[in-house]
């Protein structure tokens, strides 16, 4: 016997609501901002960097940023060098990703537009991402050769 209780429809539709509300936040996102930070030089400049570290870390990156000040970045520091393929999903900001070698210089530099799925890649086998505002490299003077420097390319690997 299927009983039927007009009572409980509000309790169950407000379950619902909440379900779908809590899905909502989760798939919004919260930025990343408390990682551990290190200074990364460029020439003169000084980039104040982000690191993301572990898989969970490179999953987010910099995803559901509204703003990011010009001298700051994210490093993605990789266990060995390999291809490396960036994309856009949930990333507001327009990125430059500067795919970096072991001793600092920079292989290679990809402009990336906010919320796309195109994979952007390494030339070669890298162990560092460095992401930063888009056009921030270009601004510097930065391309394909020039070294970064700081404690992830100071060490020998």
């Amino acid at each position: 016997m299927l009983v039927h209780n007009n009572a409980m429809k509000p309790i169950f539709f407000s379950l619902l609501l909440l379900a779908a509300a809590l899905a909502n936040a989760q798939t919004q996102g919260t930025p990343q901002m408390n990682l551990q930070r290190i200074v990364l030089t460029a020439g003169i400049h000084q980039i104040d960097t982000q690191l993301a570290i572990t898989p969970e870390q490179h999953a987010v990156g910099l995803m559901y940023r509204k703003e990011m000040p010009q001298h700051e970045g994210m490093l993605f520091v990789f266990q060995n060098p390999t291809k490396q393929c960036f994309w856009m999903k949930n990333t507001e900001l327009p990125l430059t990703a500067a795919f970096v070698a072991d001793d600092g210089s920079i292989v290679n530099l990809e402009d990336m537009k906010p919320q796309t799925t195109s994979s952007h890649c390494s030339a070669r086998p890298v162990r560092y991402v460095l992401e930063m505002n888009q056009g921030w490299f270009a601004r510097k003077g930065l391309k394909a050769g020039s070294r970064l420097g700081g404690p992830p390319f100071s060490v020998n690997h």
